[in-house]
C-alpha cells in the first residue's frame, strides 16, 4: 500500500469540491429534477478533520478520527449563499453538526474549518442529530434537533430517550442553547420543526409525539402546538394535522421534514412517511399544505409519495430510506430540496413554487382502498383517451 502525502489528500479533496453537478436526465416526473451527484458525502470531509497531517507523528498517513457519513441536513438560503447544517457521523457512531457553504445550491459545498460546538448543558446528552433551521420572524435563526440520551430506567443497553433540543444564532457561528422542548402530553419527541412565523402571537411547533425512542405507539402522526416563550418552550396541547393511516406510506410513522414554505395558497410541507416491509422500514417523502392563517388546518393532501430512494440511493447504512430536514426557496421561486439516502449521503432535487403548488393542490388524495384506487386511475385514463382522441 502506497502511503499518500498530505498534499495528495488535499488535492483529491479539492478536486471533489470543484466537481460540477448535473441534472439526472434519466429521471422525469414533471414535479422535480434529481441531480446526478450527492452534494455531501463522507469524502467531502476535509482531510484535516480526519488525519494527523504531520508525517513525523503519522508516518503512514492513517485516519485518526474518521468520518462514516454525512446526511440529514438543515438548510438555509441567505444573501445569495446556501448553507447546510449537516449531520456528520464519525467512525465512533457519534453525530455532530457542521456548516457547509456554497454559492451554488447543487455543488461546491465546503465545510467551515471547524464543526459546530454546541453549548454542553445537558450532561446526559450522548448524541445530537437532524437539525431543522428556521429563520424566524423574531430575527433569530433557530435550530431544532434530536437530543438523545440513555434511558436509565431500562436495562437494555440500546434503550434511549429522545427530546427536541433548541438552539438559536444570528450567524451559524455563535449558538445559544435553550432548554429542550417540553410537551406535556408526549414523553418523547423527534422530528420537531419550528414554524417560521408567529401564530396567534405565539411560537408554533410541528411535533411528532412518541411513546418511546423508536415506536410512535399512541402518537397518531404530525402534531401542532403553540408556546408563548421559546426560551422555556412548553407545548401543552398537540393537535394532529397529518395522520398515520393503515396501508399507506405513513402506516408505521411519519414526521415533519423541512421547514414549511409560504405560498399564496398556503404553507407547503415536505414530510417523511414510513411503512414496514419484508425488508424492513421504508422511508419516503410526501407533501401537503396547510392554511396560511391557521397552519394547523390541512387544505391539500395529495396521495402517495413525492420522492423515494432510487437505484444506488437505496443502499447504505440504513437501506431503503429517503429523508429530509431541509429545503430552501429563493427570491425567484426556485426550491431546492436536500434529502438524504439510506442514512449515508445527501442529495439535492430542484423544483419551483409553481410546480410544487400544482402538484400539491391538483394531485388526488389517497383513495385508501384498492378498488377505489383503480376507479381513480380509470377516470384518469378515460379523460386522457378522450383528450387524445379529440387531438387526432
Amino acid at each position: 500500500m502506497k502511503t499518500k502525502t498530505a498534499a495528495e489528500l488535499m488535492a483529491e479533496y479539492e478536486t471533489l469540491i470543484a466537481r460540477p453537478n448535473e441534472v439526472n436526465h434519466d429521471f422525469y416526473n414533471g414535479i422535480f429534477e434529481r441531480y446526478r451527484y450527492p452534494v455531501l458525502t463522507r469524502e467531502h470531509t476535509p482531510p484535516f478533520w480526519m488525519y494527523d497531517l504531520n508525517p513525523g507523528t503519522n508516518p503512514y498517513m492513517q485516519q485518526r478520527l474518521g468520518v462514516n457519513c454525512a446526511f440529514n441536513s438543515g438548510a438555509l438560503y441567505q444573501n445569495g449563499k446556501y448553507y447546510l447544517v449537516a449531520r456528520v457521523e464519525g467512525m465512533d457512531r457519534k453525530s455532530f453538526f457542521a456548516v457547509a457553504e456554497s454559492d451554488s445550491p447543487t455543488e461546491g459545498f465546503r465545510y467551515w474549518d471547524y464543526p459546530v460546538c454546541l453549548p454542553d448543558v445537558y450532561p446526559e446528552e450522548t448524541n445530537v442529530y437532524d437539525m431543522r433551521l428556521t429563520a424566524h420572524e423574531d430575527g433569530w435563526i433557530y435550530g431544532v434537533f434530536c437530543s438523545e440520551s440513555k434511558d436509565r430506567s431500562s436495562a437494555d443497553l440500546s434503550a434511549a430517550v429522545a427530546a427536541a433540543g433548541i438552539v438559536r444564532t444570528h450567524d451559524l457561528k455563535t449558538w445559544e442553547r435553550l432548554p429542550n422542548l417540553v410537551t406535556t402530553c408526549s414523553p418523547q419527541q423527534r422530528n420537531v420543526v419550528l414554524h417560521p412565523e408567529f401564530v396567534d402571537g405565539q411560537y408554533a411547533f410541528y411535533t411528532r409525539p412518541m411513546d418511546d425512542f423508536i415506536q410512535t405507539g399512541s402518537g397518531g402522526g404530525i402534531g401542532f402546538g403553540l408556546c408563548a416563550d421559546i426560551t422555556h418552550a412548553v407545548v401543552e396541547e398537540e393537535r394532529m394535522i397529518s395522520l398515520r393511516r393503515y396501508h399507506t406510506i405513513t402506516e408505521s410513522k411519519n414526521g415533519a421534514g423541512a421547514v414549511p414554505i409560504k405560498t399564496p395558497r398556503g404553507w407547503l410541507h415536505i414530510a417523511h412517511g414510513v411503512r414496514n416491509t419484508a425488508a424492513g422500514l421504508r422511508y419516503v417523502l410526501y407533501a401537503f399544505a396547510t392554511d396560511l392563517q391557521d397552519p394547523s388546518k390541512v387544505v391539500a393532501e395529495p396521495g402517495g409519495m413525492l420522492l423515494g430512494p432510487l437505484g444506488h440511493e437505496r443502499i447504505g447504512d440504513v437501506s431503503n430510506v429517503a429523508f429530509t430536514n431541509g429545503a430552501v426557496c429563493t427570491e425567484n421561486g426556485d426550491i431546492y430540496l436536500y434529502y438524504a439516502s439510506s442514512d449515508t449521503r445527501l442529495h439535492v432535487a430542484h423544483t419551483d413554487l409553481a410546480r410544487l403548488m400544482n402538484y400539491v393542490f391538483n394531485t388526488p388524495r389517497d383513495a385508501l382502498r384498492s378498488a377505489d384506487c383503480v376507479q381513480q386511475r380509470c377516470r384518469l385514463i378515460e379523460d386522457n383517451l378522450t383528450f387524445m382522441k379529440q387531438r387526432q
